[in-house]
């Protein structure tokens, strides 16, 4: 048994690398090739990241509906892994359309409008069934968090390859609308092998099909509004979100706009990078020590810090990058705590609703990507336009203080704000503590052995 679980903490940790380039890529650079390398004209910017935000937002509230089918699918090799291979491939395909600049004016943002909502949807239904291996894997609250920290880490590689990568490379190559489709090719292919590692190496609980029961849309909405710690999670976790994407996304524009040399974007990148990843590593030896209450104190203290350091730190490079550390390090305490108290609901739902919905349950990740995505987007486009950085014909090479005053509050008081309110949602609302979810397992075990 134990064998098996170091295999599948192993492959679901691995997949998560090429899954992490390939959302990645999407994420963070879409938004820069449209402004910057595409140079589009001012209003087709604006309707294209209106596009992004909007397209989002809709198919955010798509993504129940995609857990609904995942959760009714029968087949010989369960239920998610033909979503993860489908969702993979059409995808990969709908990405490629989104680098290829097809057409000008209504006729790019048409094109491009589809290409991102088909995009979206299809990364959702791959999103959805490869999270929802999560609980399944184990019910163990410990066994979780090391595959759920693992597999953070194989994420955080995944995209710190992409984030430090693309600026260097593409500018390497050229920085043509033609290179950057080039690129968006082989992520898109580096994705789908390692698709492979999950799809072959997981061996997952499986249900019957015979007894599988199946799940109505009435179930669903009842799996997810009766479930009261799952809507707590949810806000929760989509605040924080749109507090982190809002970041992340302005990074690139702080370095060139404030800092005043885009080239040491990737020295910030890298270092954040490793202290994620170090943080990430020493996670479960962390939760050993402490609750999981304490912890997501500990991180919520560390992101406070950072942002106050960071708010001031344009004027050295250190000061930056100690800021930037303190930050993303106690995101990536966080970050894994939301995935663990997602994966904790399912048997909540499952105790409280007397039905167990995976997938339903787990389509609140994406759905809160989604949105904070998209509310990031927002934030990021309307900034870089009252702040001057955005103009007719691509963007300025400099901005004045009034401008940078705007990126640094859009940048950081913001997303502080929305960080905090997290936390205190958590801890005026969220009851599944270690002791709390120890009694509620032993009395499904204690109905399973009744029926």
């Amino acid at each position: 048994m134990k064998d098996l679980e170091k295999r599948n903490r192993l492959c679901f940790g691995l997949g998560t690398v090429g899954r992490d380039m390939f959302y990645a890529f999407e994420a963070n650079t879409l938004l820069y090739f449209l402004s910057d390398v595409l140079s589009l004209p001012v209003w087709v910017f604006g309707a294209a990241s209106m596009i992004l935000s909007v397209m989002r937002i809709f198919d955010a509230f798509n993504d129940p509906v995609t857990g609904l089918v995942i959760d009714n699918i029968r087949s010989p090799w369960g239920k998610f892994k033909p979503a993860i291979l489908v969702g993979g491939i059409l995808s990969a395909i709908f990405s490629v359309i989104l680098f290829a600049g097809i057409g000008e004016g209504w006729v790019f943002v048409v094109v491009f409008g589809a290409a991102y909502l088909l995009w979206d949807i299809s990364f959702g239904i791959n999103d959805i069934g490869y999270w929802t291996l999560l609980p399944v894997l184990s019910s163990d609250q410990k066994q979780r968090e090391k595959t759920g920290a693992f597999a953070r880490i194989c994420a955080n590689i995944g995209l710190y390859i992409v984030m430090v990568a693309w600026q260097p490379v593409t500018s390497a190559l050229g920085d043509t609308p033609q290179v950057w489709f080039w690129v968006a090719v082989v992520i898109a292919c580096v994705y789908l092998a390692g698709l492979l590692i999950p799809l072959l190496g997981i061996k997952e609980k499986r249900v019957d099909p015979e007894k599988q029961e199946p799940t109505t849309v009435r179930q669903m909405f009842r799996a997810l509004l009766k479930n009261d710690q799952l809507m707590w999670t949810t806000l929760a976790m989509g605040v924080f979100m749109i507090g982190y994407c809002t970041t992340v996304n302005f990074a690139v524009y702080y370095m060139k706009y404030l800092f005043g040399d885009e080239g040491m974007y990737v020295v910030l990148v890298a270092t954040v990078g490793i202290a994620q990843l170090g943080t990430l590593s020493v996670y479960p030896l962390v939760a050993r020590k402490l609750d999981r209450r304490k912890l997501y104190t500990l991180g919520t203290v560390l992101v406070v810090i950072g942002y106050v350091i960071f708010f001031f730190a344009e004027v050295s490079l250190v000061l930056i990058a100690l800021g930037a550390v303190l930050v993303f390090v106690g995101q990536a305490f966080i970050q894994t705590l939301m995935l663990m108290f997602l994966a904790d609901t399912v048997e909540y739902g499952q105790w409280k609703l007397g039905k167990r919905n995976e997938s339903i349950t787990f389509s609140i990740q994406p759905l809160i990507n989604k949105i904070g995505g998209a509310i990031a987007t927002g934030i990021v486009s309307v900034t870089l336009i009252i702040s001057g950085i955005k103009v007719d014909g691509g963007t300025v090479d400099a901005i004045g203080s009034q401008g940078q005053l705007i990126v640094k509050i859009a940048m950081f008081a913001v997303p502080l704000v929305m960080i905090l309110a997290g936390y205190v949602v958590y801890l005026k609302k969220y009851k599944i503590s270690e002791g709390f979810y120890a009694r509620m397992l032993e009395e499904l075990q204690a109905r399973e052995q009744c029926h």
